[in-house]
């Protein structure tokens, strides 16, 4: 099993494991972390297991892809939401990062946080040269984290995204190693 963890000031990122699998559902289940989310609500615990399964595999690979992080308080241990981090061919050395924070922790730095340090250990520990995201046009919140990252905004998709609302555009953000990072 892999033993990586990024820490913070506030947080700890470390891989999911199966224990994680109640607070996941709850975070899956919420209507508001939902609406700019392709994954959807699922219907049951079962299903978020069988979607959390694959990331928890993947996690115990000894060359890891895609790693997906439990962000938690590392004071007394809650569950904050997830964050991923997928790698991309390894020629181009670039990565794509996407993170799913628990309503009760909207607007509290924890996003922005968890983005620093995860662009922290892409270009430190996984020699990245750029790290990629994408959000809907209409997420505010996560165009303010991505912004205050040090993220750049390089362009906007076309309906590209399958909301519940409907099609989405979405923003593209990116950031190099040799660019300014934020503290």
């Amino acid at each position: 099993m892999n033993e990586i963890e990024i820490l913070t000031e506030r947080i700890k990122l470390r891989l999911i494991t199966f224990s994680d699998l109640n607070s996941i559902h709850k975070l899956h289940s919420l209507p508001e972390t939902d609406e700019f989310n392709a994954l959807g609500i699922p219907e049951d615990i079962e299903e978020t297991k069988s979607i959390i399964t694959p990331w928890i595999a993947e996690n115990k690979l000894s060359k890891i892809k895609n790693y997906t992080f439990a962000i938690e308080n590392r004071l007394d241990r809650e569950f904050i939401g997830l964050f991923g981090l997928k790698l991309g061919t390894e020629k181009y050395k670039r990565a794509e990062v996407w993170y799913k924070i628990h309503s009760d922790f909207w607007k509290k730095g924890y996003a922005t946080e968890s983005l620093k340090a995860v662009i922290n250990f892409g270009f430190e520990n996984l020699k990245l040269h750029r790290i990629e995201a994408g959000c809907a046009v209409e997420n505010i919140g996560s165009i303010k984290v991505l912004e205050k990252s040090g993220m750049l905004r390089e362009g906007r998709l076309r309906q590209v995204l399958p909301l519940k609302s409907g099609w989405s555009d979405n923003f593209e953000y990116s950031i190099l190693e040799t660019d300014e990072r934020k503290k």
